[in-house]
């Protein structure tokens, strides 16, 4: 069962890496995303996976689902900013005319290596930016970004490597947009999430840099249900947190999140309005609109990348099974 295996998704090659506890689907043609996880012993999709008839809504948003890339994060005030001289415009593609979630959308990715052994199995796709013209024509930077994705069992590790082929410093961040579900029974989930603060938004959802004690949410420390929660919020890491969330259902069910905690500075949490089907539990290395932020890289969490430098990170999904669910019979998708 630990193999890799092939697929299709609307005309496009998907990779499947297996183990007996999950199936995970990636799908590298259209933006490297992985789109579907399936819980081979609870029978259940983890992720908000698209439909066949969802491809032109993908092809426009593709972050509305499973675990895509944000390249950078957020939102960028009218998508413009300057760093070590170079100005940069991004789309301006909000209702505010501003930007939102980045430049990597649907851009195919290589499949580079596959890996199955005793313990697991693993997939390595790349990318290079300068492969994309509008890529570059926003942000004139050739990267080569590779990603190693490894499961084994019950654990999904995504290894990033991002190298810098140009020859002047860039500001880089990072953010994946995760649709975990709630199957629409928001009552049965409660969220454990350690933080410390609550990031200021201004009228365009934009951070104005104010840091806000956490009021209410300080429940996430604890752990806070479901049932009656509405969220675009953006929580700040403190100092000595981890860079984990947990997801648990009332019978014990669940998942760990977990972020590299050397780069990853921050979470948002989004609902789509009241927490129904989904709740989106997303690791940010940078605060939105970093550049244009007057602090340092310790708040913003902006990365400085050097000419042919490379940084490498980590996200780890771990699931959480009751004792008992592993007596449930298997059911492959």
């Amino acid at each position: 069962m630990k193999q890799v295996t092939k697929g299709r998704w609307n005309g496009y090659d998907t990779y499947i890496l297996h183990s007996r506890e999950l199936e995970v689907t990636l799908l590298p043609w259209l933006g490297n995303n992985v789109i579907s996880i399936w819980d081979n012993i609870q029978n259940r999709q983890i992720l908000r996976r698209p439909d066949e008839n969802d491809l032109a809504f993908y092809m426009q948003k593709p972050y509305h689902f499973g675990m895509p890339m944000l390249i950078p994060p957020g939102r960028i005030r009218g998508g413009h900013f300057e760093y070590e001289g170079r100005e940069y415009q991004f789309d301006r593609n909000t209702a505010g005319d501003n930007h939102i979630h980045g430049l990597h959308r649907t851009q195919p990715w290589r499949v580079s290596d596959i890996e199955e052994d005793e313990e697991g199995c693993a997939l390595t796709t790349e990318f290079l930016t300068a492969d994309d013209p509008h890529w570059m024509e926003q942000f004139p930077a050739p990267l080569k970004l590779e990603m190693t994705m490894r499961l084994q069992g019950s654990r999904l590790t995504q290894h990033l490597k991002v190298t810098h082929l140009g020859d002047m410093p860039v500001p880089f961040g990072i953010g994946f947009h995760t649709w975990f579900l709630l199957d629409g029974q928001p009552a049965d989930w409660t969220l454990h999430l350690p933080v410390d603060a609550i990031y200021g938004l201004d009228k365009d959802l934009i951070t104005t840099g104010e840091v806000l004690p956490l009021g209410p949410l300080e429940q996430l420390n604890k752990g806070l249900n479901m049932q009656g929660t509405n969220f675009d919020t953006m929580l700040r890491i403190g100092k000595d947190q981890p860079a984990l969330a947990t997801l648990l259902r009332s019978d014990g069910y669940g998942l760990k999140y977990s972020a590299d905690p050397r780069h990853y500075k921050l979470w948002v949490l989004y609902t789509k309005g009241d927490a129904n089907e989904f709740l989106c539990i997303e690791p940010y290395t940078w605060l939105p609109n970093a550049p244009n932020v007057q602090a340092g890289p310790d708040v913003t969490g902006l990365i400085r990348l050097e000419p042919k430098q490379s940084i490498e990170m980590d996200l780890h999904l771990d699931m959480v099974y009751p004792i008992e669910a592993h007596t449930i019979q298997i059911t492959p998708q």
